[in-house]
């Protein structure tokens, strides 16, 4: 364990994983500031140094950092158009924001208040979310469309909508033990690409 006043690298992601990992284990109800703390390693009073709102602030930074790294990671997509497969690149961005928080941290972050309301106003705000990654989508698929890669008259903005939408759906009705939804991405992706 970390001792105390000693600086911890790297501090807002370690406890981030950590976090991931106490809810994986035990479930949300498992989350708390001291099992987040003794999982990470270090002190009790790192959490509350820095996330000052506790573990509301902490759960809601948590969830849109890994909706921001989503985001970052669909907006390459456009430059990705041409290589290989669409149901591949697709299906890979829409993996990803289905597993960025799972849906155990999703629930606890619209599920407590002050997490909640910290997660709406960063949204109103314009933190990256399923917006950014549904205008990637649509650029993207927008690029293929001029390459001849999906039909001609597809709709690119309404078909982005309908995947970042149903992933968005998946993550919210997904409970541990739940049928893996890959299955159903995948097949939504091939409708949707086929026009």
């Amino acid at each position: 364990m970390s001792p105390r006043g000693v600086a911890v690298p790297n501090a807002r992601e370690r406890l981030f994983a950590a976090a991931e990992r106490v809810v994986a284990a035990g479930g949300p109800g498992a989350l708390t500031s001291r099992a987040i703390t003794d999982e990470a390693g270090c002190a009790k009073g790192l959490l509350h140094a820095h996330f000052a709102g506790g573990l509301d602030e902490f759960v809601a930074e948590l969830v849109l950092d890994r909706f921001a790294r989503t985001a970052a990671l669909a907006s390459a997509l456009p430059d990705r158009a041409g290589e290989e497969t669409i149901t591949a690149n697709l299906t890979g961005v829409a993996s990803a924001l289905l597993t960025a928080t799972g849906p155990e941290l999703s629930g606890l972050a619209l599920t407590r208040p002050g997490a909640a309301e910290r997660f709406r106003d960063a949204m109103a705000s314009g933190a990256p979310g399923f917006a950014a990654v549904q205008e990637s989508v649509t650029r993207y698929l927008d690029a293929e469309r001029s390459l001849g890669r999906v039909p001609a008259g597809l709709d690119t903005a309404t078909a982005a909508l309908a995947l970042v939408g149903t992933v968005h759906h998946l993550l919210m009705t997904t409970w541990p033990g739940a049928p893996d939804p890959a299955e159903q991405i995948d097949r939504l992706v091939l409708l949707l690409t086929r026009g």
